[in-house]
């Protein structure tokens, strides 16, 4: 309602303004009408112009619901320019018919007058329109499909610089040749008085394309800064890693093709980050498999370790310590890369990795090199990339899930904050899901057994604040347990 209302306050002051410059000017120009009263004058313009307000606002608000959108915008231009031309038309037939203005110069002066303002007023009214269809488009998140013949916002605006200079040019002549008649009717005049007049007269015309001018440029400036700014604004976003963003395309010129073709470059660029997305994701479940097939895990620990992660992660983000660590995205590195944590197990050869019983120290010490050499495949598979998140996650999960919180774990002997926070919440869902899934050397464990021997690593083995999040959200442990369970 309120940018339907500015819609109708901008042209209303439009038709205000041509009768205050009319009817202050129009005795300058035609020296017929400086033989009428000013308010005899006055009335005329306003009764003429309020008519022909009202008829154009009811035949606008017809046409634009029979057009299409995407013909707003030229309508508008079209109507308020014929309404106000036939404006000058009908004050000149009364002019003639009720006063009797002699000849057709008076008409036509009147008539260039009102088209001179009709073209202003016209143009400006235009530019709202694209910008209130722009407003409107993105509300309900539609698009123009732009026609490759389009009309070029450059060409509109040689259009209109030149429409400008004709129009001041030719109102410039008719104040010019006024006052050449004007003087040569005069037996004798003052030179002073003569030069006072003509610069008030070339002053107040001035001043009114001035300001025309001035408000048809501010306008065009603002439909640019939005069209640029929209375009800015997505590039940024997409810069940033926002593929979901898309540019409104509201317009028929080079910036409706310019936002129609960043939307197709972000659509691909979209399609490519999925494809890569999931390519990575399978490879990701393929050696992660491979890995475990070779300990007897089947891929569901897999996937039941990775959802134990997630569901940590999610409760720790607003917890005091782990806010600054656990963001929307660190929290999604963390469970894409938590398959990988037993990556380096394919290093380790199947008399010790597959023994059914206790392992000896020498073979413990082997097993323990899987941590190492999941870290060094890792860093391997970065080498050639400048800077890989996934990769530096997956490397510190594989590297140290089996640190313990007071520091007696290994490959490193790391203790409490120095663990990465990835492979605190590892540790938890490792040994976790290991407790409850049956081995070559044990059977399962159930979910009160398990949480029995977590509680006692508490402070120990695990960092406490994790396992209490363990504890606050059990219930979801076993839920993801029964989702994934591999006899489900």
């Amino acid at each position: 309602m309120i940018r339907k209302n500015s819609m109708r306050i901008r042209s209303g002051t439009h038709y205000l303004a041509a009768i205050l410059t009319m009817g202050l000017y129009g005795g300058q120009v035609c020296p017929l009408v400086e033989t009428l009263k000013m308010d005899e004058w006055l009335t005329l313009l306003a009764a003429v112009f309020g008519l022909v307000f009202i008829l154009r606002t009811v035949l606008l608000n017809s046409t634009l619901k029979k057009v299409p959108r995407r013909k707003h915008t030229p309508a508008q231009f079209f109507i308020e320019m014929a309404w106000f031309t036939g404006a000058g038309i009908l004050i000149a037939a009364v002019n003639k018919a009720v006063f009797g203005f002699p000849g057709v110069e008076s008409g036509l002066k009147m008539v260039l007058g009102a088209g001179t303002l009709g073209f202003f007023m016209a143009t400006d009214m235009g530019l709202a329109r694209e910008r209130k269809l722009a407003r409107e488009l993105e509300a309900s998140q539609q698009n123009f499909d732009v026609d490759p013949h389009y009309f070029p916002m450059t060409l509109k605006f040689g259009i209109f610089a030149a429409i400008t200079a004709i129009s001041v040019a030719a109102v410039v002549l008719l104040v010019v040749l006024k006052d050449l008649g004007w003087m040569m009717s005069l037996e004798t005049i003052d030179p002073e008085t003569a030069r006072i007049a003509v610069i008030k007269e070339i002053l107040f015309v001035t001043l009114v394309f001035l300001a025309h001018v001035l408000n048809l440029i501010f306008s065009y400036a603002k439909n640019l800064n939005m069209a640029v700014s929209k375009e800015n604004t997505a590039l940024i976003r997409v810069t940033r890693g926002d593929l979901d963003t898309r540019i409104t395309v509201s317009t028929y010129d080079e910036f409706g093709v310019m936002a129609q073709y960043t939307n197709e470059m972000i659509a691909m660029l979209q399609k490519n980050a999925r494809e890569v997305r999931q390519t990575r994701d399978a490879t990701i479940i393929a050696l992660a498999g491979l890995a475990e097939a070779r300990d007897n895990e089947t891929g569901d620990h897999i996937l039941r370790t990775q959802n134990y992660v997630r569901a940590l992660a999610v409760h720790l983000r607003t917890h005091d310590r782990f806010r600054d660590h656990l963001d929307e995205e660190t929290i999604n590195l963390f469970y894409k890369s938590a398959p990988l944590h037993d990556i380096g197990k394919v290093g380790i050869p199947d008399n010790i990795l597959l023994k059914p019983g206790k392992l000896t120290q020498e073979e413990f010490e082997t097993m323990k090199q899987h941590t190492v050499l999941g870290k060094e495949a890792l860093e391997k598979a970065a080498q050639n990339l400048e800077s890989n998140n996934f990769l530096d996650v997956a490397k510190e999960i594989a590297f140290s899930h089996h640190e313990r919180w007071d520091g007696t774990g290994y490959p490193q002997g790391l203790a409490g904050d120095d663990i990465p926070v990835s492979a605190r919440l590892m540790a938890i869902a490792d040994v976790y899901d290991a407790l409850i899934s049956k081995r070559v050397y044990k059977a399962a464990f159930s979910h009160d057994k398990a949480r029995s021997i977590l509680i006692d690593g508490r402070g120990n083995h695990f960092d406490p604040d994790v396992l209490d999040a363990f504890l606050a959200i059990e219930d979801e442990f076993i839920a993801i347990a029964a989702r994934y369970s591999e006899f489900g």
